[in-house]
């Protein structure tokens, strides 16, 4: 009977989650009725993918057209894109569900991704933390967050992007299971044979299939964004630590030089050249037409690549020359925008982006902002702070043989969350210049629902503690989720755009640069 519970509930708590989700993301999709913010750029992309395979130009009064229902096409003429296509192509799969003059249409794609990205935080939160209780909770947490909602709701890339991240980082943490398994395995074998056999250099594992995965996935996520890199190389950096702990536990004794010299290589070469071959695969529309921006450029002798590079065909030579001439335009962004956000910001919640207002002249005015839910991305933030206080904290009484705090998840949960925000965040300090949103924290969302996921299991106590403990962190953490549901349901109105009185609207700028 108890394990016929369990089953119910393994299914029934995703489900209640992802509901919750699809209605949060799918309920007035077609409103508004009008490109908003970069829609316009990246809608009108995905339908001139549709039509010509690649980002053709659209003529002046576009938008009006689109509003109207009736978009027409794009010029033949490439336009100059700065960001790969994948996640125009995610938006074009819904513009040939609906329609183009379906507003709805234009989202619908953004909507799937963010409905699925609800599920993936599930099923990474269950592969980290192993507790029903808590994938419930870090599902719900996504799934009611407003910045999440938002970047599914308004068709722009970051949600795209965010859901193949999370997929990788899910391949990187089975790939760890299985390498587990797989040198504890090696070590056996070579143990148990009549003499012995050396196991000092540790096991060099090809058959690595999950990490394959990885590198697949998030050379998908490069093909959305180029900053989805600084994840890919964070993770894979973390993949060769791991693989050096873990050795390291084991009793291998060369672990660290037989990872650095034997491992390391062999999990590049399976996780590098896959995400490059995935990445390129992004742009088949580009090379499978002719028109496509620089597509059709002479390579002589002046422009070739140097070196054996020279020896590629021109349509790579024009791919490449494509890719400098994006990466030099995002080196070089930095227009002034009202709501520009400076990553420095970004824990204090300072600068949301507000993506579409319009008063509708009689009291009241649709607005949409990718404000979070405050308590949650608040409490996130304290959450991290908290837990890396604990962690140095740790390592100081480790010097001295002490006994350090409870940890709230294992080790390596730990590092994968951490890893996660640290790569999303950090980067972008190093450009204080560049034009930058806020809206680009989508991609910490999943991390920082974790770290706080990790902080209401503390919250809870341990499966096995004593009832009373149980019941009285069971009481705050319910008291707290059920706060933060009616904060969200308080600032649904500035995630939908539904039609709200306007004072209504200034009540919930909590602070002054929120307008």
């Amino acid at each position: 009977m108890e394990e016929a519970r369990r089953r119910v509930l393994q299914l029934a708590v995703p489900a209640a989650v992802l509901g919750v989700a699809a209605a949060a993301r799918l309920i007035g999709l077609e409103q508004p009725g009008e490109l908003v913010f970069d829609e316009t750029y990246y809608v009108k992309d995905a339908e001139s993918l549709r039509q010509l395979g690649y980002e053709g130009r659209w003529p002046e009064g576009a938008n009006e057209l689109w509003a109207a229902g009736t978009p027409g096409s794009p010029s033949e003429l490439a336009s100059f894109v700065a960001h790969p296509p994948l996640g125009k192509w995610i938006i074009a799969l819904g513009l040939g569900a609906l329609g183009p003059e379906n507003p709805a249409g234009w989202r619908l794609g953004t909507a799937v991704a963010g409905i699925a990205l609800v599920g993936l935080v599930m099923v990474l939160a269950h592969l980290l933390l192993g507790r029903l209780v808590l994938t419930g909770i870090a599902g719900l947490l996504i799934a009611v967050d407003g910045n999440a909602i938002v970047m599914s709701r308004v068709a722009l890339l970051d949600g795209v992007l965010t859901l193949l991240i999370v997929a990788a980082v899910i391949f990187v943490v089975l790939d760890r299971r299985e390498a587990h398994l797989e040198l504890r395995q090696w070590l056996d074998d070579r143990t148990a044979g009549d003499p012995p056999r050396s196991t000092d250099w540790g096991p060099a594992l090809w058959g690595r299939p999950w990490l394959v995965a990885a590198g697949v996935t998030f050379g998908l996520a490069v093909g959305v964004k180029w900053s989805a890199l600084y994840l890919l190389a964070a993770f894979g950096l973390l993949t060769v630590v791991a693989d050096a702990i873990d050795r390291r536990r084991a009793g291998v004794a060369l672990w660290a030089s037989g990872t650095l010299l034997r491992q390391a290589p062999i999990s590049f070469v399976l996780m590098i050249p896959s995400a490059a071959a995935a990445h390129l695969l992004t742009w088949w529309g580009w090379f499978t037409t002719s028109g496509g921006y620089g597509r059709d450029r002479v390579v002589d002798d002046e422009s070739r690549l140097p070196g054996i590079l020279g020896a590629l065909p021109d349509s790579l030579q024009n791919w490449w020359a494509y890719q400098t001439a994006i990466y030099g335009y995002h080196v070089g962004e930095s227009s002034p925008h009202n709501y520009e956000a400076p990553a420095i910001g970004w824990p204090l919640l300072l600068r949301p982006t507000y993506m579409h207002y319009n008063d509708l002249g009689d009291g009241t005015a649709e607005a949409i902002t990718g404000i979070p839910n405050p308590l949650i991305w608040w409490g996130a933030v304290a959450a991290v702070i908290a837990l890396v206080v604990v962690l140095v904290v740790r390592a100081v009484r480790g010097t001295r043989r002490l006994a350090g705090p409870a940890l709230p998840a294992s080790g390596w949960a730990i590092a994968v969350v951490l890893t996660g925000i640290a790569a999303g965040w950090l980067p972008w300090l190093l450009y204080p210049d560049r034009t930058i949103f806020f809206f680009y924290t989508i991609v910490l969302t999943p991390f920082l629902v974790l770290v706080l996921t990790m902080a209401f299991g503390a919250v809870l106590g341990a499966a096995d503690a004593p009832a009373p403990r149980r019941a009285v962190g069971g009481t705050i953490v319910i008291g707290m989720l059920v706060v933060i549901v009616a904060i969200s349901a308080f600032f649904l109105p500035l995630w939908t755009g539904i039609p709200t009185p306007i004072e209504q609207i200034q009540l919930r700028y909590w602070l002054p640069t929120w307008i």
